[in-house]
């Protein structure tokens, strides 16, 4: 059974930072790019980031570039997204995703592209 459990959201003052980290299990994952996705209450679900299988490739939403960095550790099936300089508009529920083609050559940042999703985190940045 495939599963994506995200952790480390939480209420942050602006300009703030938080981890949040995704633990997978059920599949290779490191044959997989992961992404987080987020949504804003009456918004519809957006690209944040991704990086590839290898770890040689990311991609951010134009938003967040500068501010938010996506890794991962193989070895521990997890994808991590490090959040500095936060903003009330970051205000969202945070999943991360797991692409559905192993090794796929190009990052994709479209979400039906992505096979198996967390359940959230939430993340809230107050003014």
């Amino acid at each position: 059974q495939v599963q994506l459990v995200e952790s480390g959201g939480g209420l942050v003052q602006t300009g703030g930072s938080l981890r949040l980290s995704c633990a997978a299990s059920g599949r290779a994952f490191s044959n997989y790019g992961l992404a987080w996705f987020r949504q804003a209450p009456g918004k519809e679900r957006e690209f944040v980031a991704a990086i590839s299988w290898s770890a040689r490739s990311t991609a951010y939403a134009d938003s967040v570039k500068g501010r938010f960095t996506i890794s991962r550790d193989n070895a521990k099936n997890t994808v991590y997204l490090r959040m500095d300089s936060l903003k009330p508009e970051d205000t969202a529920v945070y999943y991360c995703a797991s692409d559905s083609i192993p090794r796929r050559i190009a990052l994709t940042t479209t979400h039906n592209r992505y096979d198996y999703w967390g359940q959230g985190t939430q993340v809230t940045v107050s003014s």
